[in-house]
Order: C-alpha cells, then sequence, then structure tokens
C-alpha cells in the first residue's frame, strides 16, 4: 500500500495549459527583448543567408541550356547543291543481269520516282532505267558511240594482259585461306549499288572474289559479260560460281569512276505474262492434259535454295533429246524466283513454259525439236592462260640473257 502511494509521488505533474501558456509568452519576450538590444547597442544586422526567403527561385542560380545535340550532315539533304554528273557509258539498272533493254514491260506498278532520290542525278528516270543518252534523241548512233566509249575506257584501264605467273599470284591472294573479302551476288544479280562496293574493295587489293549464288547463275555467260562491261576489270579465274574480278594495271583508286547510289529498290515493271492459257498450237483440252502429264513425270533435279544452277541448261537439253516433258522440282524457292528461272530456260534451251503450279517448272520442247549444236555455255572450270603471251615473255627473258651474256664477254676480252 505504502509502496504504491510513493511511486504515484515520485510522477512528475502534468503542467496546465495557462502555465504553458505563460512560459511560451515569457520566451517570446525576453528573445524580442534580446534581439532588439543587439540591435541598439551593438547594431546588428543579420546576413541575407539568415534572413527568410520570400522567393527561393530567384536566387537559385539559373541554368545554362541544353546543348543541342551534334546532328551530322545528311546526304538526303541537298539544298543548294547541284545534282551529280556520273560519265559512266551505260544506263543505270537496278540489275544488269536480271533486266534487259530488249523486253519492253507493258506498264509500272509505281509513279516514276527516282531511286536516286530528288534531285540528286542528272539522268532522268523512266521507271526502268536512268538512261545515259535523252530519251528524245536516243538513236542507233548514240547506242554505238556508248559502247565504243565502254570499249576504249575498259583498254584505257586493263593496259597490258596478264602473264600466267602474275594471274597466279593474285589469284592466289584472293583464295579462303588468304583473305576474307568477298562480294556475294545474289538472287537480284548484279545490282547497281554493287559496282561501288567492287571500287571499294580494289581500293585495297588488285582483285576481288564474287561468290555468285541463286536464279543468275542459270546465265554464267551473262554475268561475266556484264561484270566485266560495267566495272571495266577482267575476269581471271571462274570455278563454278566464284570468280576473281582483276581490275586493270592502269587502274587508279583515287580517279575512279562517279557512282551515285541508289536509295531503295524500284519495284519491278509488269511484263507480259510467262504461262498463257493455251500453249501455241494446242487446244484447251490439249493443254489440261499435258499440263497433268508434266506434273506426273519424274522430276529431273531439284533446285537448291540459294545454289548453283549453272549445269541447268544443259541437263535440259540433254533430256529434251529423249523426253518430251521436263520437270524441275523447286519446293522450297520464292515463287518470283523459279518464275525467273523458267523465263531464263525459255530463251536458253530454247523451250516452251507449260505450268509453274506445286512449285514446280514444266517445259515442253515443242512439236519440231531441234538439238541445239552452236549453243555456247563456258564450263564450270574456265582457264585463263596465255600460251602466246607466255612464249612471248619466254623468248623476251632468253634475249635479255644472251645480250648480257655478250656485254659480259666484250668486257672480259677487252682486259
Amino acid at each position: 500500500m505504502f509502496v504504491c502511494i510513493g511511486r504515484l509521488s515520485r510522477r512528475r505533474k502534468p503542467i496546465s495549459s495557462f502555465t504553458a501558456l505563460h512560459l511560451y509568452s515569457t520566451t517570446a519576450a525576453t528573445s524580442t527583448a534580446t534581439s532588439s538590444k543587439l540591435h541598439t547597442k551593438y547594431s546588428f544586422i543579420p546576413p541575407p543567408s539568415l534572413k527568410p526567403q520570400q522567393n527561393p527561385s530567384s536566387t537559385q542560380p539559373t541554368k545554362k541550356p541544353p546543348k543541342p545535340r551534334y546532328r551530322p550532315p545528311s546526304s538526303l539533304d541537298r539544298a543548294g547543291l547541284d545534282p551529280v554528273k556520273s560519265n559512266l557509258p551505260f544506263d543505270f539498272r537496278f540489275s544488269y543481269t536480271e533486266s534487259s533493254a530488249s523486253v519492253r514491260p507493258i506498264g509500272l506498278r509505281e509513279p516514276k520516282y527516282s531511286p536516286f532520290g530528288p534531285g540528286r542525278l542528272d539522268r532522268s528516270w523512266t521507271g526502268v532505267c536512268a538512261p545515259a543518252v535523252d530519251p528524245k534523241e536516243a538513236s542507233i548512233e548514240s547506242e554505238q558511240e556508248l559502247a565504243e566509249n565502254r570499249r576504249v575506257m575498259r583498254e584505257r584501264i586493263q593496259g597490258e594482259p596478264l602473264s600466267n605467273a602474275e594471274r597466279k599470284a593474285l589469284v592466289e591472294t584472293c583464295q579462303r585461306h588468304r583473305t576474307k573479302r568477298q562480294i556475294n551476288l545474289g538472287r537480284d544479280g548484279l545490282t547497281h549499288n554493287m559496282l561501288n562496293d567492287i571500287h571499294n574493295h580494289w581500293k585495297h587489293a588488285e582483285a576481288v572474289r564474287i561468290k555468285c549464288m541463286g536464279v543468275p547463275t542459270v546465265d554464267m555467260k551473262n554475268i561475266c559479260t556484264q561484270l566485266e562491261d560495267k566495272t571495266f576489270g577482267k575476269i581471271i579465274q571462274r570455278h563454278c560460281g566464284l570468280l576473281v574480278l582483276y581490275r586493270g594495271r592502269n587502274y587508279r583508286p583515287k580517279k575512279r569512276p562517279i557512282i551515285p547510289l541508289m536509295l531503295w529498290k524500284p519495284q519491278d515493271p509488269v511484263y507480259p505474262r510467262l504461262i498463257k492459257t493455251t500453249i501455241d498450237g494446242l487446244s484447251i483440252e490439249e493443254t489440261k492434259q499435258m499440263r497433268k502429264r508434266g506434273l506426273a513425270v519424274p522430276a529431273l533435279t531439284k533446285l537448291a535454295k540459294n545454289g548453283y544452277y549453272g549445269s541447268l541448261v544443259p541437263m535440259v537439253r540433254d533430256a529434251f533429246i529423249t523426253e518430251e516433258l521436263v520437270r524441275i522440282d523447286c519446293k522450297g524457292l520464292e515463287r518470283s524466283d523459279y518464275k525467273k528461272v523458267g523465263c531464263k530456260l525459255r530463251d536458253l534451251v530454247p523451250c516452251i513454259l507449260v505450268t509453274f503450279e506445286k512449285e514446280q517448272i514444266v517445259v515442253w520442247r515443242g512439236k519440231d525439236y531441234k538439238p541445239v549444236q552452236d549453243g555456247f555455255f563456258i564450263a564450270d572450270r574456265e582457264l585463263f592462260d596465255d600460251l602466246q603471251n607466255d612464249t612471248v615473255q619466254v623468248v623476251d627473258q632468253n634475249e635479255k640473257r644472251y645480250a648480257l651474256q655478250e656485254a659480259q664477254e666484250l668486257y672480259s676480252g677487252d682486259e
């Protein structure tokens, strides 16, 4: 009982509200008197940092505006610049191997917007190509003049032909175990921008390796011709789809031709139908029966994606000696790819296209088929040895050796 009373007596008594208000007013009065005393007696003025800030944002240092990010000059901005002028003596096309000037389209899929960009090239775009000569002034003489200019330019760049030793040395430097530099030629064939890539490779080496794959390899002769005609180089080795393209003795990288780049791929124009409703010379029923028979015959071969098709034309020609219909299996290929293959077979074999159904190419040899005897197709491996050049070189070396021996004999006789 007494313990509880003792504990309660030791507790602190709560302060009443009146007492607390009295103490607060006394403290405030004392502080006011003290501050006023400091001001009157010592003339104390508080610094600005101790004064209450009415507008804190005005005292903060102003931030500098952010510096604009660097934007490199764009090649698309041609404001105030003249259009690029190129003196290359041929028409600019998207693909030089997969399009031909002899085949005229029947329509366009898009307006005639130049793929080189607006105001970037001094040539007009016709929807298919950018001709070197104005189409309104084009004539047979102008085409012959362009061909002559290409021939002269190529001869000037090539200079003297390579000897066998020089050719073999260049081919050795382009092998896979020596360099990884390579240009891939795919389904679009030799495109216009690929010309710029070839010249970029020729900055660092005299020859460049080109690997050809897919649809363009059906006609390797056309690929080799277009490469030499458009780049003014020379093919010094070919093994199946692998080519080695030499730039020439008198080639100077600093004087390379101006090749404007295409900024996008133009839409392919509309060409006539490859397969008609009825085959020429046959009725509708005979055409239907032939298509059924063509899909039932055994496949001659199967085309692999991005493969080498250089031996396809000779295979079809040999098959036509004994068979009337030939079927080629194209499963896994794009529809546009095996249509291009069929178009090339029609022109090179020649033959008649029957159908493209079920990813198959069915061709017919025709009623009065005669095997082509004078067709020229380069072999899978082509030799470029110049025996006559080597003979002349050996004779020159022997003449120099004999002249040196005679000079030594004369010099020893004088002594």
